[in-house]
């Protein structure tokens, strides 16, 4: 077992004996996306931790993409556990990076980009500087968000 998946693995465990059943079956389909993942593709393999936490963004994604669909057709109850869940979840991700550590990073790769090619970015080059950023990001930040930033940045 992986490290993030034994510490859920435990955490469920946890919520058994507490009787906490919501969090039971919420940590137990991110054990079941996990391994999942793992036996995906031709062979069985062991995930990176990069690869399990982006199967647990998709997770929290899905959860948040469901409860936007529940708001939608007025289910408010249901729309309110999936947020739970996805908060349940977010808490076995890394800290999100602020809007200024953000900046930050769009900034130093739009520098980085500009020392490559010798003159400021463009539009075109935008794909390179979403990559970089994404790349240092890790996880911690939403693509639409990078994208955004990014984009305000070159305008």
């Amino acid at each position: 077992m992986t490290t993030l998946e034994t510490r859920i693995s435990a955490d469920m465990v946890a919520a058994m004996k507490a009787g906490e059943r919501d969090k039971v079956v919420t940590l137990r389909a991110a054990i079941a996306a996990l391994r999942l993942e793992k036996v995906a593709g031709p062979v069985a393999r062991e995930l990176s931790e990069a690869e399990e936490l982006k199967v647990l963004t998709s997770e929290v994604n899905k959860r948040k993409d469901s409860a936007e669909a529940y708001n939608a057709g007025h289910r408010l109850e249901l729309a309110a556990k999936e947020l739970e869940e996805a908060a349940l979840l977010q808490t076995y991700l890394p800290a999100r990076l602020t809007d200024a550590e953000l900046d930050d990073l769009v900034a130093k790769a739009l520098a980085d980009a500009e020392a490559a090619s010798g003159e400021k970015p463009t539009m075109r080059q935008m794909g390179l500087v979403i990559k970089a950023v994404n790349a240092e990001a890790a996880g911690r930040a939403d693509g639409a968000t990078v994208a955004a930033k990014v984009k305000a940045a070159l305008a």
